[in-house]
């Protein structure tokens, strides 16, 4: 490389990232060491000073190689710091900094969160940031932030949160188009008004008993798990939602007209019956459905879904592409009277894969029943997955059940497959 220009050079050294090997290049000629002063991301990972010789404290060493570029772009610790450390960083890079991505590792740390400035507190310096990702953060009050103007894309994963701050760090941001909050626990209730955003992410760990108003009138993709009460008044642009909830129930959903609806995913223990009904109402333009609710039932007690009628569900959502029915809505559709309304010229017209999941072999006729009408009536339909999942072997007619749908599969070789 010696004959190369310094222009190539420069080129060449920029695209390193990982600290280590600016560290060992850096060593290698003054040329060199010059060149990466043109460096636009910097990258800490966990073990950086695991083995690290000398009397320098990492924070010293991150801040003598900050302090040796000129316009670095994207900054991601993984090494542990302090607050002094980091806001010394953001002194010498905030101008320049769009990116900038920490572990936090603050989530149990009380004494640390003392320390003023907080680490939370210091990012306010790096006003001209497009993405901000944290872990293990642990926002008990709201950070000092002044507004960040520039700030498109918010990601924290793994924390402890309270109301009050997660409403203040999100009023910092007002121009989010992406919000992502993974896996963090201590939220109650949960107001989210961005007129940008237009995905949104959120997972909150606990009894699964908050409650979520989200109004944002850009918003395309929603996923919410954690939730039991969730409103969402603007939805004319939302293509793809998904909810969970895996620790608790979901009793209530305000959606109204899903007109623009893609794809609807449901999923928990239980759910309010009111709530299904209206979300299938909602969502009669949906192209691709997956349902794993296991209960419904407004209070303690677990109860099974009530009959769903074959031929109304499939006319009312007459767009649909694929199906994911798994559990209680598949023996919903396999009621004794769920087939009764078939008329003659009846098609689903646009239906061409099926997932279902079956578990039991307990009224087995109208499930085989149901399958069939599938085939039968899905005229574009190409695949058919059956999973068979914990079926209890003892129960007598399980074998002849079993044979039933290897039947089906022979019949339907092309299209059938079971798993």
């Amino acid at each position: 490389m010696d004959s190369l220009p310094d222009a190539i050079i420069q080129y060449i050294l920029s695209h390193l990232s990982n600290a280590r090997d600016v560290a060992a290049c850096n060593c290698v000629s003054k040329r060199w060491r010059e060149s990466l002063t043109y460096l636009r991301s910097l990258y800490f990972p966990r073990n950086s000073f695991d083995s690290r010789p000398g009397s320098y404290s990492s924070d010293t060493v991150v801040w003598k190689m900050l302090s040796a570029t000129a316009c670095l772009e994207e900054l991601v610790v993984y090494s542990p710091f302090t607050s002094a450390g980091l806001a010394s960083w953001l002194s010498l890079v905030h101008s320049s900094l769009k990116d900038l991505e920490l572990r936090m590792d603050n989530v149990m740390d009380y004494q640390a969160y003392l320390d003023s400035p907080s680490k939370l507190d210091c990012i306010a310096a790096a006003k001209k940031l497009k993405s901000l990702k944290l872990w293990g953060v642990l926002m008990a009050n709201p950070p000092k932030w002044d507004v960040f103007e520039n700030l498109l894309c918010l990601e924290i994963v793994g924390a402890r949160l309270e109301d009050p701050a997660l409403s203040a760090a999100l009023g910092a941001c007002p121009n989010l188009t992406n919000l992502v909050l993974l896996g963090c626990e201590g939220v109650r209730s949960v107001l989210i008004e961005l007129p940008y955003l237009e995905h949104c992410k959120l997972d909150f760990y606990g009894s699964g008993n908050c409650s979520l108003s989200l109004t944002c009138p850009q918003i395309e993709l929603l996923e919410v798990q954690g939730c039991s009460w969730i409103r969402v008044r603007e939805t004319s642009c939302l293509r793809n939602l998904s909810i969970a909830n895996n620790a608790g129930r979901v009793y209530m959903v305000d959606f109204g007209k899903l007109s623009a609806l893609e794809s609807l995913s449901m999923r928990g223990v239980q759910w309010c019956w009111d709530a299904i009904s209206k979300m299938l109402e909602w969502s009669n333009e949906v192209k691709h459905l997956y349902m794993k609710v296991e209960f419904t039932g407004d209070l303690e007690a677990l109860l099974p879904f009530p009959e769903v009628d074959f031929v109304e569900f499939f006319n009312s959502h007459p767009k649909l592409q694929k199906f994911d029915i798994h559990g209680a809505m598949f023996a919903a559709l396999c009621q004794k009277n769920s087939l009764k309304n078939v008329e003659p010229g009846f098609v689903i017209p646009c239906l061409e894969e099926v997932v279902v999941q079956v578990r039991s072999p307990l009224n087995a006729e109208q499930k085989m029943n149901t399958l069939e009408s599938l085939l039968k009536y899905g005229k574009n339909l190409k695949k058919m997955v059956i999973r068979i999942l914990q079926m209890k072997s003892s129960h007598s007619s399980t074998d002849e059940f079993f044979d039933e749908i290897c039947r089906l599969r022979f019949m339907n070789r092309k299209i059938v497959r079971i798993e």
